[in-house]
């Protein structure tokens, strides 16, 4: 279902990142947020011979344990545009892999996906009832924005409109425009390739209602 990646002002970016670790800005009133420090409160815990989804450590571990595989985990939310912002990092397994943001997330069938991967590419892409489309490009792009291996990345996505952005550690890396689903559920995602035991953790997860 993926396709294979291919080879291939100080102050003002200090700003960027601070704006984007507390929040997106200063104005945005917040609707959801999760330190991941009460197991109770309401995301999937799944744990089979594929992997598990669950509070770890105090934040949210995906761990996948099959090759060319995604899991996912969402709450029992609903929104309509909103800008969803986490803190990740790979905490085991091949860097070859993919993890990030779920917004708009109607069924299993039909959500967005706003996904890094730990060597240093994104996508944005778009489940459909006939599998993955891919939004940005045919495939992976590599940006530098991306911090590699095991550092943590903060991530940002914007599903307002048909706007779909993502940002990593304060640096807008792509952008899509896609009208097909308009409300939601919100999530996160962590996947394989080749290989598989890709382990990420996920902390401060907070979902603000745009301005």
């Amino acid at each position: 279902m993926k396709s294979t990646k291919p080879l291939i002002a100080i102050l003002a970016l200090l700003l960027s990142t601070l704006a984007c670790s507390i929040g997106g800005g200063n104005n945005l009133e917040i609707l959801f947020e999760d330190d991941f420090s009460d197991t109770g409160s309401g995301w999937d815990r799944r744990n089979d011979d594929v992997g598990s989804t669950d509070y770890y450590d105090d934040g949210y571990r995906i761990f996948v344990n099959e090759t060319d595989y995604d899991m996912w985990a969402t709450t029992s939310q609903n929104f309509g545009d909103v800008i969803v912002e986490v803190n990740t990092s790979k905490i085991g397994g091949p860097d070859d892999n993919n993890f990030g943001i779920i917004c708009k997330h109607v069924d299993t069938d039909r959500f967005y996906m706003l996904l890094i991967s730990s060597d240093g590419y994104y996508a944005i892409q778009k489940m459909t009832i006939d599998g993955y489309e891919r939004l940005n490009s045919e495939f992976y792009e590599e940006s530098n924005a991306i911090n590699l291996g095991n550092s943590e990345n903060t991530l940002k996505a914007e599903c307002v409109g048909g706007r779909l952005a993502l940002y990593v550690n304060g640096t807008l890396v792509g952008e899509v425009y896609d009208y097909d689903y308009t409300s939601g559920n919100v999530g996160l995602l962590a996947g394989t390739f080749s290989d598989a035991n890709v382990e990420i953790l996920f902390d401060n997860f907070i979902v603000s209602k745009p301005e």
